[in-house]
């Protein structure tokens, strides 16, 4: 490393980021928004000694586009999905799967369960669960539905083992 770039490292370490967020726009020739000292030093020190030194190479450049132009990445949703509503799959985006907890019976499954001589039924939905002809989000809210105070509702529906009343 050439020793105007170290000196010009070492005067980059001892400016503020104010300084460094003007340095920045001198040697990129455009506005930050960053405020991260470390990322600041770090990319004006690139710049820098690309300038003195040179940058990629000719051969470096073009794979690099090529790499871009093949490249099928979206880290966003676009702008359009989120303006119209448009369901994500039609969008390009994929959904991520939401595991359902295995503990849970298949949808359409009926728990049923015997609580103060009364026969209690439960219907496992997709989303949920149906008791009484209420929906209900978790089997703990069905069970607190039924008890009146908190129950872990797997313990009380028997879907694992411990105690419940």
């Amino acid at each position: 490393m050439p020793l105007s770039i170290a000196k010009e490292l070492a005067v980059l370490q001892r400016m503020t980021t104010r300084e460094l967020r003007a340095k920045y726009a001198d040697v990129f020739r455009e506005e930050t928004h960053a405020t991260n000292r470390t990322w600041l030093i770090k990319r004006i020190a690139w710049r820098l000694q690309a300038l003195a030194e040179g940058g990629l190479s000719e051969r470096v450049l073009r794979r690099a586009a090529e790499l871009a132009n093949d490249a099928d990445l979206r880290t966003t949703i676009p702008k359009a999905a989120l303006a119209e509503k448009i369901p994500l799959a039609s969008a390009g985006v994929k959904a991520l799967a939401v595991d359902r907890d295995p503990r849970l019976p298949m949808p359409g499954t009926v728990l049923t369960r015997n609580y103060k001589r009364t026969p209690l039924q439960v219907k496992v939905l997709h989303q949920g669960f149906e008791f009484a002809g209420h929906l209900y989000p978790s089997l703990t809210a069905v069970a607190k539905a039924i008890t009146g105070s908190h129950c872990n509702g797997f313990l009380f529906f028997g879907l694992v083992q411990k105690g419940c009343p």
